[in-house]
Formats: C-alpha cells, sequence, structure tokens
C-alpha cells in the first residue's frame, strides 16, 4: 500500500459521504504539524511551542 493511499482514501471517504466539514479541520492539523516540524530546529523554537 502506498504512502499517499490514505489520502486518496480519506478524500474517496468525504467525496461519497459528503463531509466537506471535515476538509478545513485536517488542512488545520496539517499545517500546524508542518510548522512545527519545520520550526523544530530553528530558534524560534522555544516561542512556538510556547503560543501551541
Amino acid at each position: 500500500m502506498s504512502k499517499l493511499a490514505i489520502f486518496a482514501e480519506l478524500w474517496q471517504f468525504m467525496r461519497v459521504r459528503k463531509k466537506w466539514w471535515l476538509l478545513p479541520m485536517i488542512l488545520l492539523i496539517t499545517l500546524l504539524g508542518l510548522i512545527l516540524v519545520f520550526a523544530q530546529g530553528s530558534a524560534l523554537a522555544p516561542f512556538i511551542y510556547t503560543v501551541f
């Protein structure tokens, strides 16, 4: 199973069951996760962790 298969399956779930309200939450969680991962090694890390 491909690593991207989970995204295809999630998209299919939202499309078939009309669960469009999940999309903003998934995007927000993904964005916050990416911010934490990329800021981990920077000098801003202590400030970002106090915000979240």
